[in-house]
């Protein structure tokens, strides 16, 4: 059993102790959308990613209490030392922290951080969107639209608004953040299918359709 193979099946009951949103299907969405950068990206270390994107969340403090559990995974697989610096650097780049993100400076970094989000747009992207919201108490929408940048990560994480807010605070502007052209590419049609729901929901909301 190869690292991949071992960290997927530990990590698997991990995630399905998150809501529908972070679960293991998640996981199975990024590393697909990953594998599909990584054909146009030939120089990037596909373990490094592969292993960055089955870890990136299960020490998210969302979700998770331990925040050594990454590591502590990691120091069970069979990789080298630098694999594992590689792997939890990759993994710090890939949070979009409210705006105040960390630059991402290598390959691996930016095929992971475009392949998790691609899972936050489009119509999974909507569907993730509204079962995080439900997980959390969010209304569907506040009264009046109140966009808000935020001034550190930690405000960000204790926003309270409603899930619509949240395409117009993040979700609108991921296809804009995309560091691949792969990434970019496919972006380009999730991001016009939000849009496409997000008027159709403004019309509904408001008695129009």
């Amino acid at each position: 059993m190869n690292a991949v193979e071992q960290c997927a099946i530990r990590v698997k009951d991990i995630y399905n102790t998150f809501d529908g949103s972070h679960d293991f299907l998640h996981i199975e969405r990024v590393l697909a959308n990953a594998r599909q950068i990584l054909k146009t990206e030939v120089d990037a270390n596909q373990l490094v990613i592969e292993l960055a994107v089955l870890l990136h969340d299960v020490s998210d403090p969302k979700y998770s209490q331990d925040k050594q559990q990454e590591q502590t995974i990691l120091n069970e697989l069979p990789i080298t030392e630098e694999e594992r610096v590689a792997v939890k650097q990759t993994i710090a780049a890939v949070s979009y922290r409210g705006g105040h993100e960390l630059e991402a400076t290598t390959i691996e970094m930016k095929i992971v951080r475009d392949a998790d989000r691609l899972d936050a747009i489009g119509a999974i992207g909507i569907a993730r969107a509204f079962t995080f919201g439900g997980a959390k108490d969010r209304p569907l929408y506040d009264d009046v639209l109140n966009v808000q940048s935020y001034e550190d990560e930690a405000a960000y994480r204790q926003a309270k608004g409603g899930t619509i807010t949240h395409f117009y605070e993040k979700l609108l502007h991921l296809k804009e953040l995309m560091t691949t052209s792969e990434g970019r590419k496919i972006a380009e049609g999730r991001h016009a299918f939000m849009l496409q729901f997000l008027d159709q929901f403004k019309q509904e909301r408001e008695g129009q359709l």
